[in-house]
């Protein structure tokens, strides 16, 4: 018995979206597609792509959301940021649960004491193992804050 990938868990879910003419779900997932699609092509040869390049399209898309709320929470559109928040709601379905702050920092104290950072100086030697850690379970942003906080 095999075991359903992501990509396929998306096929089906869209599939019954339009099934229950549920537009939000749809509109969001025929755009996880159509990002799908653009990294499977990407570098010049098609290829399968890996539950995990899956994750990433999908946690891109996110922060794509994320990103849009902001902006348009800046221009006082609750309308289009509604909208936004909406599509992000189904993305999270697919993505890992999301990490407290916290949780976050941690980690983030466990990966300064490994690799002995002492100051901002420190920066990348402790986000690229922590980021690795994280892989999609926190925003880069807020790990980012977490880790300036401990180091600053």
């Amino acid at each position: 018995m095999s075991e359903t990938t992501l990509t396929q868990q998306i096929d089906t879910d869209l599939k019954t979206a339009m099934r229950a003419k549920d537009d939000v779900t749809k509109l969001t997932l025929r755009a996880v597609k159509t990002a799908l699609t653009e990294a499977s092509k990407s570098g010049g040869d098609a290829h399968a792509l890996t539950d995990e390049d899956t994750l990433a399209v999908v946690a891109k898309e996110a922060k794509r959301r994320r990103d849009a709320i902001n902006e348009y929470e800046k221009a006082n559109r609750p309308d289009l940021a509604a909208s936004e928040a909406a599509e992000l709601e189904v993305l999270e379905r697919y993505l890992p649960k999301q990490l407290s702050e916290a949780e976050i920092q941690t980690l983030a104290e466990a990966v300064i004491a490994e690799v002995g950072a002492s100051s901002m100086r420190d920066m990348g030697k402790v986000m690229s193992p922590l980021m690795d850690r994280i892989a999609g379970q926190a925003d880069g942003r807020a790990v980012n804050q977490v880790v300036r906080r401990l180091l600053g």
